[in-house]
């Protein structure tokens, strides 16, 4: 289905089991000219070069993580409007990192998700400020510790690192590795204690750095967080 607006000058991809959502999103965007809404399935719309805008409406998908981590490999040019589940802000982070340009709750109303659009659009962030205040501050807190020489990590903690970027949880690593969940938790503790990191969070950012910086991506972050005019809800 689509939703044929006049001028257009942005296309966004729907992806949504809900009618309800859709309904709602084609009143709130049906009088913005400059906007056409696409529903159509995840892969018919990342088949779509013309689209440079995705909304995800994950709520009901367990591994909604990897579904973002999916359109990011595929069309790592697209931007992902999410509708996530009620998650604290390390999850938020991590679909942040995954490739959302905005993360909203999904019980967020239809002009909540356009507000968010609009922000996406304009080439802003969207998303509660205690996580982008939260990125930021690791970000920037770490550059010290990112050009400081690291303590190797074994090729085990090298997976459980892995699997933590992924959002999974002790448990489910132990059981990806076939390992007891008291020994995820050793290599943890000795990622944490290797890395000098504070938290599982502050981990992700790290790696999240390296990640950049072997993309040679570096520059365009610390751009994007110290100049960037943040939007938030």
């Amino acid at each position: 289905m689509h939703w044929k607006l006049r001028e257009v000058t942005a296309r966004i991809g729907v992806v949504s089991r809900e009618p309800i959502r859709l309904a709602g999103l084609e009143t709130v965007f049906e009088k913005i000219p400059s906007i056409e809404l696409v529903n159509a399935t995840l892969h018919e719309l990342l088949a779509d070069s013309s689209l440079g805008y995705i909304i995800l409406d994950l709520s009901d998908h367990d591994g909604w993580i990897d579904m973002q981590q999916m359109v990011r490999s595929m069309r790592p040019d697209i931007r992902q409007i999410v509708l996530g589940p009620g998650v604290g802000d390390e999850m938020i982070l991590r679909s942040i990192m995954a490739g959302a340009r905005a993360f909203l709750h999904s019980s967020s109303g239809a002009f909540a998700v356009r507000r968010a659009v609009e922000s996406v659009i304009q080439g802003t962030i969207w998303a509660p400020r205690r996580v982008l205040s939260l990125l930021a501050d690791k970000y920037l807190n770490q550059q010290q510790l990112a050009t400081s020489p690291a303590t190797p990590l074994s090729p085990r903690e090298k997976q459980v690192l892995d699997l933590i970027m992924t959002a999974r949880s002790n448990r489910e690593i132990a059981d990806e590795l076939g390992i007891e969940e008291r020994t995820v938790k050793a290599y943890v503790a000795s990622l944490l204690r290797k890395t000098g990191a504070e938290n599982r969070v502050s981990l992700s950012i790290q790696k999240m750095q390296e990640s950049m910086r072997s993309q040679r991506a570096v520059s365009g972050w610390n751009s994007a967080i110290s100049n960037a005019p943040w939007e938030t809800p």
